[in-house]
């Protein structure tokens, strides 16, 4: 299964599996799933099933479970990468309902469809979890405080997931991109920042980093280039004010 599989990061992610032979489950909540499920049937080697579904409520999560359920084949892989966000000030800026609609869809969807998966992952003794992160993760989001929080939260809970199942035969890798390019600074209302204005990763690389990292059983990757990689190491040593106030200038309203 892959969430948020009809476009970017997550179409190349299930783009990735299909070629591994994997059959497919993928999720989205818009209607270009469908299409997404087309495009990866073309040679006719695997089953790809397309569920459009909103995993920002409880019901979409449970109808993406009983989607599982309904196939009666365990699942090998799952890739939890459907995710949203909301640029602009928290105060007077951006609304209440994007923000908690980011806090669902990253956070809370993320735990709910881990919660019923992976138990049955367990009791198999095998099993590989791919959580798409970010490296915003590691920075305050100023100007996305919401947004950068809730992949914190992600990155944190892949991170104690795979200490707790260690000994299960149960991996879990975190996946922890860049910029990339995709719909998601549209989405998010960024066009006129400099991160959503500036170059990005290519998606397609990004996925090829984050399946391999699966497979091999890393704990994460940063995916995509040279310059990504580098920001995610400076991050690591980086004040927090420092990475606050680079955040800023990168996603300010009309910094573009």
């Amino acid at each position: 299964m892959v969430t948020g599989a009809s476009s970017g990061i997550g179409y190349e992610l299930a783009r990735q599996l299909a070629e591994r032979g994997y059959d497919l489950l993928l999720v989205a909540q818009d209607e270009e799933i469908e299409q997404a499920a087309v495009n990866l049937r073309h040679d006719g080697r695997n089953r790809v099933d397309a569920l459009r579904v909103d995993l920002a409520g409880y019901d979409g999560v449970e109808t993406a479970w009983k989607a599982i359920e309904a196939t009666g084949r365990a699942v090998d892989v799952i890739a939890l990468n459907a995710g949203r966000g909301i640029g602009g000030e928290f105060v007077g800026g951006t609304p209440l309902g994007d923000e908690l609609d980011v806090v669902a869809v990253n956070v809370t969807s993320t735990v709910h469809l881990a919660k019923r998966v992976l138990p049955g992952m367990v009791a198999r003794a095998e099993g590989r979890v791919l959580f798409t992160s970010s490296i915003a993760s590691m920075m305050p989001g100023t100007y996305q405080a919401v947004y950068n929080a809730s992949k914190s939260f992600v990155q944190s809970f892949a991170e104690a997931l795979r200490a707790e199942l260690k000994d299960t035969g149960v991996t879990v890798t975190a996946l922890m991109p860049g910029p990339t390019d995709t719909n998601f600074f549209h989405r998010a209302e960024m066009d006129d920042t400099r991160v959503g204005a500036g170059t990005k990763d290519d998606p397609a690389v990004v996925a090829e980093q984050g399946i391999a990292a699966l497979f091999d059983g890393k704990e994460k990757v940063v995916g995509g280039s040279l310059k990504t990689k580098v920001q995610a190491t400076a991050s690591k040593v980086m004040p927090d004010a420092a990475k606050a106030e680079l955040h800023r200038r990168m996603a300010e309203p009309g910094s573009a």
